[in-house]
């Protein structure tokens, strides 16, 4: 058995990623911060509050953690001209400065570990470029950047990686998959011709903490249905 931090598990991939790591028996401590149900623990998971644009305390975990996936994030779509130098910096805040604080507070637990994982999320966006996506495609951008820095940082004793998936099917996403000419028209854009689901992201993230992807650090997986790779 392992034990997890999910930042941002309550909602979309992190709650669904877990729910798996529990279901499979494992001790997983998941963050909230505004979604609704996010205080009821479920058999295997603890949640605890944690916002991380203020100050962070994780007292509450064991002093040895397996692996960190980090979650938090927004994804704010507009044109380039009608978003403002202060919306691009809060949007870092959150998609980069709040990764780095979080692993800074849990680096001493991770190196307690035998084998232990980072995880970050990136998007499809930061390596095909997509229209009205410069603000979370740049602090995206940062995030990999961060993720392969680290993953040599810590070698040989943390794995470091990042998932950058494509449009996922989650209350974040909610908005731009509001009606069947969306969800349609979203779905064909994909070679694979579907829209991504919490499952699907989460799956690649239980690999990446398991030690069955031991061998693998530095990476950006793109999960993303062949969009960022495939022009069919």
């Amino acid at each position: 058995m392992a034990t997890y931090l999910i930042v941002g598990g309550s909602s979309g991939i992190g709650r669904q990623l877990s729910e798996q790591l529990a279901e499979a028996g494992h001790e997983v401590y998941a963050t909230y911060n505004e979604t609704e149900k996010s205080e009821e623990n479920r058999s295997g998971i603890q949640y605890h509050h944690c916002n991380v644009l203020e100050e962070i305390d994780f007292q509450y975990l064991p002093e040895s953690l397996d692996g960190v996936v980090y979650c938090a994030g927004n994804i704010n779509l507009k044109p380039f001209k009608s978003i403002t130098p202060e919306s691009f910096n809060e949007d870092y805040k959150l998609q980069v400065v709040g990764a780095v604080k979080v692993i800074q507070e849990v680096l001493p637990n991770l190196k307690k570990a035998e084998q232990p994982s980072i995880i970050l999320f990136s998007t499809v966006a930061v390596q095909q470029g997509l229209n009205y996506h410069s603000q979370v495609a740049s602090s995206k951008g940062a995030v990999e950047g961060l993720a392969r820095a680290l993953a040599a940082e810590f070698a040989p004793e943390i794995r470091v990686n990042c998932i950058a998936p494509s449009l996922t099917d989650t209350p974040m996403a909610s908005s731009l998959l509001n009606s069947d000419k969306k969800r349609e028209a979203n779905a064909d854009r994909h070679p694979l011709k579907r829209i991504g689901t919490a499952r699907d992201i989460a799956n690649m993230a239980e690999f990446l903490l398991s030690g069955r992807s031991g061998w693998i650090t530095g990476q950006v997986m793109h999960v993303d249905g062949g969009l960022s790779s495939l022009n069919i």
